[in-house]
């Protein structure tokens, strides 16, 4: 079958992932061949000390993406789009969704960029034996309690984005084991959340005296290949405006971005890892094992099917590189010169090459919010240099590429220095690596080991949850989903491997001694920048 009957007989999968600052649809075919693709660009706002999206910024853009997606198909095929073979959500993971008994949002969605639940996280940490990060759905839940806040009586139902959006689609409360991950530790034998723990956060907040048990307003929590609903009539209606769309589409389990990252990279056996590299950062290793020891640095999550898996991540990423290239993108205009965001990403990323090895001693951090690695609750965007550094255009493009990376790093050190963490391929994806043969080489250099990245690595995580989505629905019985990626979506596909040399290892290194040293300037920013 061509594309064009693939897509009037239903044959295909889709997959939409809200991302920190685009919503992105592919729709695909059984083989993993993207046959569209929509876009809705977005941005968070910072409110009342809150990193959030509104509701109806959140509604408006789903719908947006899936608008898009479907022009396409009717420019490029001729056809109007009626029937999905299955259908995966997935969205930027953990923060704090909350519902009432009828549906309505009681609170603020906070998402993984707020670092306001010190307190419960260090809390949760210490009675759990288990590290409880800042931005997981418990630490939010927690804190709500802890800050004595009103809605929390009246909570029927708590989630992650992705986990409401499958709702608002299917009526179903369930999520994917790797997001579930990102609300509280799970156990891979159960593929649930841990029973232990979850007791012990029960007696925790019994003496609020709350009708409600953790497991009575978390959603079910369902591994990759298990049938997650059905896209209702309501559902249709809410995700196409036009009302062409059929409902009673097979769903996949909603995942997290790190789960459709893994995926998208084909990393979801144990020794594979994958570094998703854009507005956040993280670095994810399946392990053979659990880890020694409880690092604070370490997020102990899953892959879509339950393996334990390290994440290093870092909640700034590209942000302030974004911005710059930004700038430059307006010096270009007032010269009275035409340059696209993606020529303009091109040569500047393409010139950092030229740059020092260790970046000409030029520093930067990009923390647009608090990182949990450095243990900042707070950030500053900060860009420093000596008398002495070499500042021209190559060595600052690499110093703001290299700080994209500077946390992350920190926290594979921790696996691949103090555990000794094997790994056999590292794959690489986002839009970091969108410009070939930079950010893939940087990224090589950080972690002292071969970096690969597919030529479907600019599709990233929507592509991901497509994948699941298309696993869901033309899986064999029996089939793993590692031998699915493997032996039907990845034999074919192509991809460049680079590996570090000895030379640029050594220069990343000499930029961290800058990058940790430069953490004591990043904190008295905090401490004075108040305006």
């Amino acid at each position: 079958m061509g594309a064009k009957e693939l897509i009037i007989e239903g044959k295909t999968a889709l997959g939409i992932e809200l991302g920190s600052t685009r919503i992105k649809g592919v729709l695909i075919d059984y083989q993993g061949n993207v046959l569209a693709v929509g876009i809705h660009d977005w941005e968070n706002s910072f409110i009342d000390n809150i990193w959030t999206y509104s509701l109806a910024e959140i509604h408006a853009g789903v719908r947006d993406c899936y608008n898009s997606l479907r022009k396409i198909v009717e420019e490029t095929y001729g056809v109007t789009l009626k029937k999905i073979g299955s259908i995966g959500v997935s969205a930027m993971m953990h923060g704090y969704m909350a519902l009432d008994k009828e549906g309505r949002q009681i609170a603020p969605f906070q998402t993984w960029r707020n670092t306001n639940t010190q307190q419960a996280a260090d809390e949760l940490t210490e009675l759990f034996d288990f590290n409880i990060p800042l931005r997981w759905t418990v630490a939010h839940l927690y804190q709500r309690i802890l800050d004595g806040e009103k809605h929390v009586e009246k909570l029927d139902y708590v989630s992650t984005l992705s986990g409401y959006i499958h709702w608002k689609l299917t009526g179903e409360r369930v999520i994917g084991v790797g997001d579930a991950a990102g609300m509280f530790p799970i156990d891979s034998d159960t593929i649930d959340y841990d029973a232990g723990m979850k007791e012990k956060f029960d007696d925790l907040i019994r003496p609020y005296g709350y009708s409600w048990k953790l497991e009575d307003i978390f959603p079910k929590v369902l591994a990759a290949g298990e049938n997650a609903g059905y896209l209702t009539e309501e559902g249709a209606a809410f995700l196409d405006e036009t009302g062409n769309l059929e409902s009673g589409i097979m769903m996949c389990p909603p995942e997290g971005d790190a789960g459709t990252g893994m995926t998208a990279t084909n990393s979801v056996a144990p020794r594979t890892g994958n570094v998703s590299a854009g507005t956040s950062t993280f670095a994810m290793i399946v392990l053979e094992k659990q880890l020694s020891k409880v690092y604070r640095e370490i997020d102990m999550v899953t892959t879509p099917t339950g393996f334990p898996c390290a994440m290093s991540h870092a909640n700034n990423g590209t942000s302030d590189l974004n911005a710059w290239i930004g700038i430059f993108g307006e010096f270009a205009k007032l010269m009275g010169m035409e340059a696209s965001p993606g020529d303009l990403f091109q040569k500047l990323y393409t010139k950092s090459l030229e740059g020092d090895l260790d970046c000409g001693g030029l520093l930067a951090y990009g923390y647009y919010s608090g990182e949990n690695i450095t243990m900042l609750n707070e950030g500053r965007l900060a860009f420093l240099r000596t008398a002495e550094s070499k500042f021209n255009l190559a060595n600052f493009m690499k110093v703001n590429l290299y700080t994209s990376l500077g946390a992350v790093k920190m926290g594979l050190d921790i696996l691949m220095d103090d555990e000794k963490v094997k790994v056999e391929k590292i794959m690489g994806h986002g839009g970091f690596f969108k410009t070939k043969g930079v950010g893939q080489r940087y990224l090589a250099a950080a972690v002292g080991a071969p970096v690969t990245v597919m030529d479907t690595a600019s599709e990233g995580g929507a592509w991901g949850i497509a994948l699941l989505a298309a696993y869901l629905a033309d899986k064999k019985d029996g089939e793993k989903l590692e031998d699915f990626l493997d032996n039907r979506i990845f034999k074919e596909l192509s991809g460049e491997t680079i590996e570090p040399a000895k030379e640029e290892i050594d220069g990343f290194d000499a930029f961290m001694d800058h990058y940790k040293a430069g953490l004591e300037i990043e904190k008295s920013a905090i401490e004075h920048m108040k305006w």
